[in-house]
């Protein structure tokens, strides 16, 4: 089994293309609107933002979290700035021997997004 799509909430559908557009370095896949909905493709994974889809916790995998978050729209929410979460050890949760950073914002509809990478351990 694997996830096929998760939905997040968005009011305003072409704030949020371009948010997420940054974020995420690519075009939206497919628009219908009416009824209000905008898909991109997280690797094979929908991500349907949606007008009447109630608000979820995302955690979006990104090559740097410093750079992604360096790269946001001027005027985004940072609610936790990028850390270290984690080392980790073997391969249980993430690549042994590396540290998982984590940062937070609100995207442009008042979600709050997890951004998550990995880097070697120094």
């Amino acid at each position: 089994m694997r996830l096929t799509q998760v939905a997040q909430r968005a009011d305003d559908l072409d704030r949020a293309a371009a948010f997420y557009g940054t974020l995420l370095g690519s075009s939206p896949t497919a628009l219908f609107d009416p009824p209000g909905l905008l898909f991109f493709d997280l690797d094979g994974v929908r991500l349907l933002l949606d007008r009447n889809a109630p608000s979820a916790l995302l955690y979006l995998n990104v090559d740097d979290v410093r750079a992604a978050v360096g790269r946001l729209p001027e005027g985004t929410a940072v609610v936790s700035e990028p850390h270290v979460i984690f080392t980790h050890e073997d391969d249980t949760l993430g690549p042994a021997g590396h540290d998982e950073w984590q940062a937070f914002v609100k995207d442009s509809e008042g979600n709050t997004v997890g951004l998550v990478s990995f880097a070697p351990h120094v």
